[in-house]
């Protein structure tokens, strides 16, 4: 089971790092919870692997602060389709 647990942590964090995922993607592609993605690059990688999980930090830290122009975004792009 342990083996099973770093091998998604590993594929987890390369997916982020190559894709530049926020966590939301990350989980909807595994098939696993945010929660399980957050756990995974929070708590898990940084034992298994600490210079990845430095760069999965840097990149979620970067999809952080772009989250609330994301969501303009999206609020824009609705509302414009809508007609309201």
């Amino acid at each position: 089971m342990k083996d099973y647990i770093e091998n998604r942590v590993m594929e987890i964090a390369n997916y982020i790092i190559k894709e530049g995922a926020t966590v939301r993607q990350t989980a909807s592609i595994f098939g696993v919870s945010k929660s399980t993605v957050h756990k995974d690059v929070t708590e898990r990688l940084p034992k298994i692997n600490p210079l990845i999980s430095n760069q999965v930090k840097d990149i979620l830290d970067l999809n952080k602060a772009e989250r609330h122009i994301r969501g303009g975004r999206a609020t824009k792009m609705k509302y414009k389709s809508t007609g309201i």
